[in-house]
């Protein structure tokens, strides 16, 4: 026997269903997450800068010790320059004997020369860097001069330029760290205010959110009693500051027959009525008016402004056609309107009580028959 396709296509189903990738959530940094990455790059930031500038102050050191050095070399060289000419002096009594006193200076120079030797050798010795030592055999009296002079070369002058060009390479190297983590941190702070913006602006699209359900019906999306409240009050107390006094009007309507639709057709019908029937309301008057769905198969429309009574019948009248419309449309056959209508400031003269008004008309209509209109006649 052959199997049934609902058979087949239910295993197909669910193999398909257990084949359906699962959507991948994106990563989303929030708030947070980026001012702890911002904090540890200012952190990183901060400890390169620290040792940038400990090596700065050691070359600073070093170019120090350098000048000393350097301070020594001179004088030193000054003492040999001094044992020269004791030398060519010595040299020249050789040939005219009576001047020993000479020699002797030439010895006291020799002394000098290697105890200025000893010093700058100590100096020389006690360097925080490596550097080539004096040897011993270079501070003897005796020493020639021309081993002084290969002991006393440049490099003590060349260390001092690298020591030099290091710090000012660190300096640079600062003074670029200094600017990226400033421009890190202005990048973070602007980033942090722009989340900060956008929070913000989601919230008040939230609190709109709330306060458009909070102020309107959820099914047709008519504003509700409160906001129909709200604004008939802003309305009479705007026309009433206004020296012309505009006259305003509450038409309340009710849909006759509309508990037989939901009883005999179901919810989703007379739901569907409501939604349709709330179009054509908002359709058929001005835009300055509002409709607002009073509740159940109440409907209240608030007129802000009109001159006689002919144009409040006239939009009665397109009122009662929309009902019938849908009714017709929808194949119901039996829903009507009946509709009262109450004006301020005249004869009604407390705008509180419009709504009140224009509700007691509209049974005195369904008393007298549904499917029509009338206007309130009582002064309150």
């Amino acid at each position: 026997m052959a199997p049934k396709a609902s058979e087949i296509s239910t295993p197909i189903r669910e193999r398909q269903r257990a084949c359906k990738p699962v959507p991948r959530s994106r990563f989303r940094p929030g708030p947070a997450t980026i001012a702890c990455i911002s904090f540890l790059c200012l952190l990183m930031g901060l400890l390169f800068l620290a040792l940038q500038i400990r090596s700065i102050f050691s070359d600073q050191l070093k170019q120090e010790y350098s000048g000393l050095v350097l301070e020594g070399i001179e004088r030193a060289e000054s003492a040999r320059n001094l044992v020269r000419v004791w030398q060519r002096q010595a040299d020249n009594s050789i040939a005219r004997p009576g001047q020993p006193e000479q020699s002797d200076d030439y010895r006291r120079a020799r002394i000098d020369l290697a105890g200025r030797l000893t010093s700058l050798a100590a100096l020389v010795n006690a360097s925080p860097s490596a550097a080539p030592p004096i040897p011993r055999s270079a501070l003897s009296p005796d020493t020639n001069l021309d081993d002084t002079d290969a002991l006393l070369a440049v490099y003590w002058r060349a260390q001092r330029t690298n020591d030099s060009a290091d710090a000012r390479t660190r300096i640079a190297r600062v003074a670029s760290t200094l600017i990226v983590l400033s421009a890190c941190v202005f990048g973070a702070l602007v980033t942090a205010l722009g989340m900060y913006a956008k929070r913000a602006r989601q919230l008040a699209g939230e609190s709109h959110k709330f306060e458009h359900a909070a102020l309107h019906d959820a099914m047709t999306g008519l504003p509700n009693r409160r906001k129909l409240f709200a604004t008939l009050a802003e309305t009479a107390t705007g026309s009433s500051g206004n020296p012309t006094l505009l006259k305003i009007a509450v038409i309340y309507i009710d849909l006759d027959g509309f508990k037989q639709v939901n009883d005999s057709l179901g919810h989703d019908v007379g739901d569907e009525f409501l939604i349709a029937v709330s179009k054509r309301f908002r359709k058929t008057v001005r835009l300055v008016d509002v409709v607002a769905r009073f509740g159940g198969d109440e409907f209240v429309v608030l007129v802000r402004e009109f001159s006689t009574n002919a144009e409040l019948e006239a939009i009665a009248q397109r009122l009662i056609d929309c009902v019938l419309q849908t009714d017709e449309q929808m194949g119901i056959g039996f829903v009507r309107a009946s509709i009262g209508i109450a004006s301020f400031p005249h004869p009604v003269r407390d705008y509180h009580q419009l709504v009140a008004a224009a509700d007691e008309t509209m049974y005195q209509v369904k008393r007298n028959g549904k499917n029509g209109y009338a206007f309130a006649t009582r002064v309150s």
